[in-house]
């Protein structure tokens, strides 16, 4: 086990599209919140060397300071390997100087930051609050303080949003320049206030346009698109989220979070009163169909696909002898390219039908 993911589910004010684990902050609840983190971290930590760390919710960085201090004081009892990777989540307004400052002395490597849009339109549909000037001048006050791997997430097909304002939300993001871009078409899920308020999605082909302007653009400038929706410059993809994407175990801890542990998936209760009782796992045994499908599933996420040496090597028998992919070959869908099968580019954006068809073919062994 080399990874592990802390949830933190407290957020200042809830985002009308967010359907993550979060509730309003609390402070006495955020503090027995840590307490309850610590005693599950040391119920199940095997005392690994860990190569990534990554507090997500939520809003990490809405925690006080003294909040903040006990997070990363029980994150510091997980022992690293020398060239780890340590990310926290952040807004901009809730990332103070003093705030940053811990997190450095922490280890924290890699801060991950929700931009989303700077158009006022846009942001008021996602509930959201951010200035382009204090963006600026917080981009710049955390390089300055040595932080050299910053993410920004960008957000797209938000509703009434026009290829303009898009444009205008790249070149943003572009000028801050910003080590890693993870970029989101909005999906209007279930119990947010979008939902609940009848928003709709844009239209498909216009969140298509919207789609290959940010890939051609990101490109452009020298981000390296490696995973559907992530672009990262030189040396800089998330190598986090790329254990979640090359199917290798993780730990997950804290409320509504998941796990990826000695064959079982589990994930964690959603209440926080279950939480606080310590009724918290459901679990999973997957069989090694099971185990397979979350391979092709989310490795073919990945630019460079699935090798079929390592996959033979994994599973003792060839990718052809489970799954017939030559018909998706046929039809120029997955490409067949120095021993990776992978989902050719210009179809990426349809590649959740792909990975459909290619499970579909499921040969009988």
């Amino acid at each position: 086990m080399k990874h592990c993911y802390i949830h933190i589910p407290f957020c200042e004010k809830i985002c009308s599209y967010c359907d993550f684990c979060k509730m309003f902050y609390n402070p006495k609840l955020c503090k027995e919140y840590l307490n309850d983190l610590e005693k599950e971290i040391k119920k199940y930590y095997q005392n690994e060397e860990l190569e990534t760390i990554y507090i997500g919710g939520g809003t990490p960085s809405c925690l006080n300071i003294e909040e903040l201090e006990s997070l990363l004081r029980i994150v510091n009892q997980f022992k690293k390997s020398t060239n780890y990777e340590y990310t926290i989540e952040g807004n901009i307004e809730s990332l103070t100087h003093e705030k940053l400052i811990l997190m450095k002395k922490y280890g924290i490597n890699r801060i991950s930051i929700g931009i989303e849009s700077i158009d006022s339109n846009n942001l008021k549909v996602l509930g959201r609050s951010i200035q382009k000037q204090e963006c600026i001048k917080k981009i710049q006050e955390i390089r300055n303080l040595g932080f050299d791997n910053i993410n920004l997430d960008l957000m797209y097909a938000i509703p009434k949003e026009n290829i303009e304002t898009l444009k205008q939300d790249l070149d943003f993001i572009i000028s801050l320049k910003p080590d890693h871009i993870s970029t989101y078409s909005l999906i209007i899920e279930d119990h947010t206030m979008l939902k609940i308020n009848h928003i709709k999605n844009i239209e498909e082909d216009l969140d298509y346009e919207m789609y290959q302007i940010i890939c051609n653009t990101l490109k452009k400038h020298g981000y390296n698109h490696y995973e559907i929706s992530n672009f990262a410059k030189e040396g800089k993809q998330s190598r986090h989220n790329l254990c979640y994407w090359n199917n290798k175990e993780y730990y997950g801890f804290g409320l509504g979070a998941s796990s990826y542990r000695n064959g079982f998936r589990m994930t964690n209760t959603r209440s926080i009163t279950n939480y606080r009782k310590g009724i918290q796992i459901e679990k999973e045994k997957l069989t090694e169909e099971e185990i397979i499908e979350y391979e092709i599933i989310l490795k073919l996420r990945l630019i460079e696909g699935i090798s079929l040496k390592e996959f033979e090597e994994k599973y003792k028998r060839p990718f052809n002898d489970y799954y017939d992919y030559g018909p998706l070959l046929k039809e120029k869908v997955l490409i067949l390219e120095d021993d990776y099968l992978k989902i050719a580019e210009e179809k990426l954006y349809v590649s959740n039908e792909i990975i459909v068809k290619l499970l579909q073919n499921k040969k009988e062994l």
